[in-house]
């Protein structure tokens, strides 16, 4: 990883003694497409080096192995209007997230939201999750749902769904984990 910074590092270093070299002495115009072409090679691989440093953060933060990701999706909502969701895993909280009205159009539209990532050891864990919205009738509303989660090696991910029951005219919240 210090290999990797250090050669980004002589990149970013090589892309700005290339453009101060630029500005002292005014090339010809051969010399300065030839220059600006490789300037902008350089630039992919300081782009290319960012994402590759990118993805190993996200692996060594998060390994598969005790990996778990919760996601936040909704169908139709019509009987509840959400305005926020609270996580909480074995008694901590871990997320609190608030949404937007373009948040919630896209969730209606079927888009799906991580609202956690984090790392739990192999084991029994309790994900309870928070609803906080208005319901029908523009009352509060406030609902929590409630899942026990085996751990064990490898990515596990939960889905809190929120969907509407019209034999009850009124919300429902799922739990689930993804197989």
């Amino acid at each position: 990883m210090k290999a990797m910074l250090v050669t980004l590092w002589a990149l970013a270093a090589c892309v700005a003694m290339a453009q101060a070299g630029a500005q002292e002495a005014p090339p010809r115009a051969t010399e300065r497409s030839v220059l600006d072409a490789e300037v902008q090679e350089l630039r992919r691989e300081v782009v290319d080096l960012n994402r590759d440093l990118f993805m190993l953060e996200e692996d060594l933060l998060f390994p598969a192995s005790t990996q778990i990701a919760v996601f936040v999706s909704m169908d139709v909502g019509t009987f509840f209007a959400l305005d926020s969701v609270q996580i909480k895993v074995d008694d901590k909280e871990v997320a609190n997230y608030l949404y937007t009205a373009r948040e919630l159009q896209a969730l209606r539209r079927g888009g799906v939201h991580r609202i956690w990532l984090g790392n739990l050891k192999a084991g029994e864990h309790e994900i309870v999750a928070f609803f906080t919205g208005q319901g029908t009738h523009e009352r509060d509303y406030k609902r929590g749902a409630t899942l026990t989660v085996a751990k064990s090696v490898g990515a596990k991910y939960v889905e809190l769904k929120i969907s509407d029951r019209l034999r009850k005219l009124q919300p429902e919240f799922v739990v689930r984990v993804w197989e």
